[in-house]
């Protein structure tokens, strides 16, 4: 893949034009089951996963290929996140379609912890250049903080 499809900074956020992606990675001290918890359990996903650091005020996980979620922010009420299952293989992987992306976060055993990587995958350079105007690097990067911080 030529150098020039990516495009990288310090805080692990990669933008690789070729699979039409953004690449968020995350290091943790909690092993890959505390990680793959936290995503997958509302009353610990509503703590962290609104990007400005407010408990969601709706988290629903139905946690099965084919079930769903919705969450909602208090301060985007109007804009529920909301998604379907693909794969669920506790605890290393979660596959997910939200927003008409695949997202995928992927926990690998690492240095005693965990190395989270988080692909947003979209269907075209279009999509993915819609998902960079609407800020989801920014609001994901601080999303994904936000869960390094709960868990430490």
């Amino acid at each position: 893949m030529p150098a020039s499809a990516f495009a990288t900074d310090a805080t692990g956020f990669t933008i690789d034009r070729t699979a039409h992606a953004l690449r968020f990675v995350r290091d943790f001290a909690a092993p890959p089951q505390a990680v793959f918890t936290a995503w997958t359990t509302p009353e610990s996903v509503s703590l962290w996963w609104d990007a400005g650091g407010e408990p969601l005020s709706k988290c629903e996980i139905d946690l099965r290929v084919g079930g769903s979620f919705v969450f909602v922010s208090p301060s985007h009420a109007h804009m529920a996140f909301a998604g379907t299952y693909q794969r669920i293989e506790p605890p290393h992987l979660i596959e997910f379609d939200a927003m008409g992306a695949l997202g995928r976060v992927m926990l690998a055993d690492h240095d005693g912890g965990t190395r989270m990587t988080v692909e947003i995958v979209c269907r075209s350079d279009e999509h993915l250049d819609e998902y960079i105007k609407l800020g989801v690097a920014n609001g994901t990067s601080q999303t994904l903080d936000n869960l390094v911080a709960h868990l430490a």
